[in-house]
């Protein structure tokens, strides 16, 4: 469905028991960030929270995306899988012979459907500009300071429009904006995202670069700017797909762009090309680490416009999960289809689990046919937009359910050869990966855990974990804990936490683990700091994911006879001398003291319901230094 404006989007939250209204005052300076931590790490994504007192004429909305019931009504399907099956259909009508002449006939309503996804520019003044401001000022909007160590307030959730200076091609993305004063704001776009490119041309171009910036409406609008499209490929055809109704768009006051006329805020401005580049952030970012200060280029607000009852809206980033998860799980769900029809008919399904922070860990589901299909795959996906960031790609077949976590690691345990079935690659990374030895490129990892039923692989061992626990007590000499619950459920990984303060070689400290009685039948052992929770096992997961570069952090073992049975994966930081450091190593995001006992003073009064204790309390004791970045 098509909704009219963000407040009807509320209305509906609210109908059905989704949203929570907090009338009492609330800082945007950090207050609310912590309020919101708290409800998305729910196990449901907790509730959309609509702050009512900020301070200023406007409220915020929060986590309005933050679960997949929440995300689904904001894409007005039942399920989002229902998005993939439009698609699909869609497909499957388009490539069809059609010979007779009504056989063509009957085709006609499809392009009438087609046509209402086409935005289209409307004559006049939207809602979006009930209210103009020529003299603007961006403090007036309840913009938050999300974490401590940030750089500033950042707006979270805007829909940057620009156009391409030759071909007229918009694009919407999003990217953070730090405010650095009444009008003037950083534009925090990568090198490998289309608003980057737009910048450089016109930079080749010796021309002012117009930029508008549209906050809220229809929450479709703000899916679509995060969706991995083709280059060149208009953000609001996709939501006039996904509300079966075209967007709407006016003209701006101020530049030459435009924007939804139903939104509730646009910031008008543009980007001189020719102008030195602000130093932007820290910023506590989507993979629960501070992204560093950088520099990127400024955009001048020359006009601000909204509606008269403009509801700001707003999300957190930091450790998974939050409320990017969900929007990150949508766009696995719509993006299955297009891959399968376009590129991959054999793969029949895809999971990007919250604790890969959606470009870190990828799994795959294919039909398996002939030896070294698998690979075939992996160089497909990593070849394919924004799947080219992916570090971690794992391949299964059969009759598995890759969402359970327990049974695909059951089938990866059992399926795979450690020396025949791990392979290291190279590439493109994310701007915010901070573990590789080079910003923007490094390694990558492929595990194949099909079944390769004619190639004679059948890899299953047996662990006395009463043995292990003999072997660990006392600890071995660099061994702070470890966990063995996995081999449990037939899972052959070990889990071991370390003091890198007194380990000076991982590798070499695994090789003897391996050579313990107990482990010889060992095929992993995952190595992480002494500080995190070892019975946290998705925390363990992302913090592996997140800290690991496969080349350096992937150490082959080989048993007594000379062959790779074994492997360690080192997800420790790289902070310390022995790791010989050469790039600054951010610090994990996560709340203040001052604040937690703040909100949990203020807890009870703001009718919040139950109390729920700060996720950051779990989370300290990673914190090393009192800066984004670590200091040892």
């Amino acid at each position: 469905m098509a909704y009219k404006s963000l407040g009807e989007f509320i209305q509906v939250l609210e109908q059905k028991g989704e949203l929570i209204r907090i009338k009492g005052f609330v800082d945007t300076d950090l207050e609310i960030t912590e309020i919101v931590d708290r409800f998305s790490k729910q196990p449901d994504g907790g509730k959309a929270l609509l702050f009512e007192n900020t301070g200023t004429d406007f409220p915020v909305l929060i986590n309005l995306y933050g679960s997949l019931k929440r995300m689904s009504l904001a894409l007005g399907v039942d399920n989002l899988d229902d998005i993939g099956g439009r698609i699909e259909s869609l497909f499957k009508e388009l490539l069809s012979p059609r010979e007779s002449f009504l056989e063509k006939i009957k085709f006609l309503p499809h392009l009438k459907s087609m046509s209402n996804w086409m935005p289209m520019i409307v004559s006049g003044r939207g809602v979006c500009q009930e209210v103009i401001n020529l003299d603007p000022d961006i403090n007036k909007i309840p913009i938050l300071r999300c974490w401590p160590f940030d750089g500033g307030k950042f707006i979270t959730l805007p829909m940057v429009n620009t156009k391409d200076p030759t071909t007229g091609v918009r694009n919407v993305g999003m990217y953070r904006m730090q405010v650095f004063g009444p009008k003037e704001t950083g534009m925090h776009w990568h090198r490998h995202k289309v608003g980057a490119r737009h910048y450089n041309e016109y930079k080749a171009q010796g021309k002012l670069m117009p930029v508008v910036v549209a906050l809220g409406g229809d929450p479709v609008y703000t899916y679509s700017a995060t969706a991995p499209l083709p280059d060149n490929l208009d953000e609001y055809i996709l939501a006039g797909f996904l509300r079966k109704k075209k967007v709407r768009l006016v003209k701006c006051i101020t530049v030459d762009l435009e924007v939804p006329e139903d939104v509730d805020f646009v910031i008008e401005g543009y980007v001189d090309p020719s102008e030195e580049l602000i130093w932007e952030g820290p910023f506590g970012d989507h993979t629960g680490f501070y992204s560093l200060a950088d520099w990127y280029p400024r955009f001048h607000i020359t006009c601000i416009t909204h509606r008269r009852k403009a509801v700001y809206p707003a999300t957190i980033v930091g450790v998974p999960p939050m409320e990017d998860a969900y929007i990150a799980k949508a766009t696995e769900r719509i993006f299955l289809s297009p891959i399968r029809m376009s590129m991959l008919p054999e793969l029949e399904d895809m999971n990007l689990p919250f604790e890969g922070v959606a470009h870190n860990i990828s799994v795959v589901k294919i039909k398996h046919s002939f030896p070294g299909h698998a690979y075939k795959v992996m160089n497909a996906l990593w070849g394919a937009g924004q799947m080219m960031f992916n570090k971690i790609l794992v391949a299964v077949d059969g009759g598995i359910d890759i969402h359970n976590a327990l049974h695909l690691g059951q089938v990866i345990s059992s399926q795979v050869n450690i020396g025949n079935d791990i392979f290291l690659s190279k590439g493109p990374l994310d701007v915010l990966d901070h573990s590789s030895e080079q910003p923007c490129f490094g390694s990558k990892i492929f595990i194949d855990a099909t079944s390769k039923k004619n190639e004679g692989n059948d890899y299953i061992t047996k662990l006395d974990k009463e043995s292990i626990a003999e072997d660990f007590s006392p600890l071995p000499d660099g061994v702070s804990a470890f966990n063995s619950s996995l081999i449990s459920h037939n899972i052959s990984v070990l889990v071991v936490s370390i003091n890198k303060l007194e380990v000076l070689n991982t590798r070499e400290l695994v090789s003897r683990l391996f050579r313990l009685n107990s482990l010889c039948d060992l095929k992993a052992i995952i190595v992480v700091d002494k500080e995190i929770d070892l019975n946290n096992i998705s925390l363990v997961i992302w913090y592996l994911a997140s800290n690991y570069d496969p080349q350096r952090d992937t150490f082959f073992i080989r048993d007594s006879e000379g062959k790779v049975n074994h492997v360690a994966f080192d997800g420790t930081r790289k902070v310390y001398a022995s790791d010989k450091p050469n790039r600054d190593w951010p610090n994990v995001v996560m709340m203040n003291s001052d604040t937690i006992k703040r909100i949990n003073y203020k807890w009870a009064n703001l009718d919040l319901g139950n109390f729920i204790t700060s996720p950051s309390l779990e989370l300290q004791q990673l914190q090393l230094g009192a800066d984004a970045i670590i200091k040892v």
